[in-house]
């Protein structure tokens, strides 16, 4: 092994290149170049190979990483590729857009020792990527067909882990989802320069060559209830998700040109898909020209910032109420927005929106941080006669998101729900109080990453099959 691994100290940390600033600015491409085999080999023999792997620790998936690295620098890519997938059901999708720095790389060994961590996100995605080029990639093959049948409502990321892993058991799965195309945030949210849409596509197509059925423009509650789906199906999935948007109460809230995130980048990512957008094309969710104002400091806020300079914005501001060094976004967005061109203005809240019929500035609060709170991270203080003023022209809120009143929308008021509006389940089998209804990603947890939506669909998996051969047997003494 040690002629091909352990080389950290002779070879350092390389991401694969950027593309130039000016050149990705101008288009919605991904801003990361491919790894060249070589270079990957090298990368990934520069794992430590140590006794305590704290990257696999730090994984909500548990991928086995420093295995999989081991494969790649001796050249046995296919196998990389097996190892990864078996623990992960979107391995290209996770290397993209994983925050790693948080995750895996920010827990590596050699990184917390002074050598600068393993690329670990990037070395999955070619991994990946070099499978699905290579045609190492196939549709689910089914050894035994069973007749229980599966509904799962929610074609994002939970729900099509979900729906993999139990389509391998054999059984007959159908997804609902309300958006016309299935991915949910990983198509409508996420930006192309961070995940290109034909990699969410070639994946949800795969499934769909592999048996799972999708129904696209499907909404529980109005073609079907809950209960009318729990008839139809021996067990049911919720994973719909959060997409209620967080909302701040200020003066000037109903000017015209202020808009919710996903209602920016939804319009954003369906004209990168070729859809008639008519808000778009009329130049209302269209940054092209104007001075833009963000509200936030998460991944989505970076997303907003880094769109609207893709869209040719005038000026692009970032407003957080805390600094830099607490931002709940990966520090990595943070460096390639600021590459591009936002202005972050830290330490800043928005007091008050104004303008005639629309936005046209934005009272800003300057902030200090007092004493920590419960969460730990200091809280912020609004500093007492210390407001300034912002021009814009647009301001996008990308404050987060809260679930939707599913026990309405669904016409089931029986549907337990935690006082957030989470979907309440048991704790170890993810059962809800409804039987046979199992619940699982941001739905349950609040929202939160996708990889941790895939783990949630994978043990949801897990808990469904053991129900519905739980039940089968109850059937079959029946019988």
């Amino acid at each position: 092994m040690t002629d091909k691994m352990l080389k950290f100290t002779q070879i350092g940390q390389q991401n694969p290149p950027k593309r130039e600033v000016d050149k990705r600015k101008s288009d919605f491409n991904e801003i990361y170049d491919e790894f060249i085999t070589e270079k990957a080999k090298e990368q990934a023999s520069r794992c430590s190979q140590c006794g305590v792997p704290f990257c696999q620790v730090h994984c909500p998936l548990s991928n086995n990483i420093p295995d999989w690295l081991k494969l790649t620098a001796e050249g046995r890519v296919k196998e990389a590729y097996e190892l990864s997938q078996s623990t992960n059901n979107m391995p290209e999708v996770c290397g993209r857009i994983c925050p790693q720095d948080r995750l895996c790389e920010g827990n590596c060994v050699i990184e917390q020792s002074g050598h600068g961590t393993v690329t670990i996100g990037s070395m999955e995605k070619y991994i990946t990527d070099t499978a699905w080029e290579q045609g190492w990639v196939k549709p689910i093959k089914i050894q035994s067909e069973k007749n229980q049948s599966i509904g799962i409502i929610g074609a994002g990321p939970a729900g099509l882990a979900a729906a993999e892993q139990l389509r391998k058991q054999g059984y007959k799965i159908t997804v609902y989802d309300r958006y016309d195309r299935p991915g949910g945030l990983l198509i409508y949210g996420i930006p192309n320069f961070k995940l290109e849409k034909f990699v969410v596509e070639r994946r949800t197509n795969l499934l769909k060559e592999s048996g799972i059925k999708f129904i696209q423009n499907f909404e529980v509650g109005k073609d079907s209830t809950l209960d009318q789906l729990r008839k139809k199906h021996d067990a049911l999935l919720i994973a719909t998700g959060v997409y209620k948007a967080r909302e701040i109460d200020l003066s000037g809230n109903d000017l015209n040109n202020i808009f919710p995130a996903m209602e920016f980048l939804t319009a954003s990512n369906r004209k990168g898909l070729g859809d008639k957008v008519d808000l778009f094309d009329k130049g209302v969710l269209n940054a092209e020209g104007k001075d833009v104002v963000v509200i936030g400091g998460g991944d989505t806020a970076m997303d907003c910032v880094r769109t609207s300079i893709r869209q040719n914005a005038k000026s692009v501001k970032c407003l957080y109420r805390r600094d830099k060094q607490n931002m709940p976004g990966s520090a990595r967005e943070v460096a390639n927005a600021e590459e591009e061109g936002v202005e972050f203005v830290w330490l800043s809240s928005p007091k008050e929106f104004k303008g005639l019929s629309k936005i046209e500035k934005v009272i800003v609060d300057q902030i200090q941080l007092g004493e920590p709170d419960d969460s730990g991270r200091r809280r912020p203080e609004i500093k007492i006669g210390s407001e300034f003023e912002i021009k814009a022209d647009m301001v996008i809120k990308a404050l987060g998101f809260d679930p939707e009143n599913l026990p309405t929308l669904f016409d089931a008021p029986e549907l337990s729900i935690s006082k957030w509006g989470t979907i309440k389940t048991d704790f170890d089998t993810m059962e809800t109080n409804l039987k046979g209804v199992f619940a699982a990603g941001d739905i349950v947890r609040g929202a939160s990453l996708v990889v941790w939506a895939i783990k949630d669909g994978r043990d949801a998996a897990t808990s469904i099959k053991k129900y519905l051969e739980s039940k089968e047997i109850k059937q079959s003494k029946v019988a």
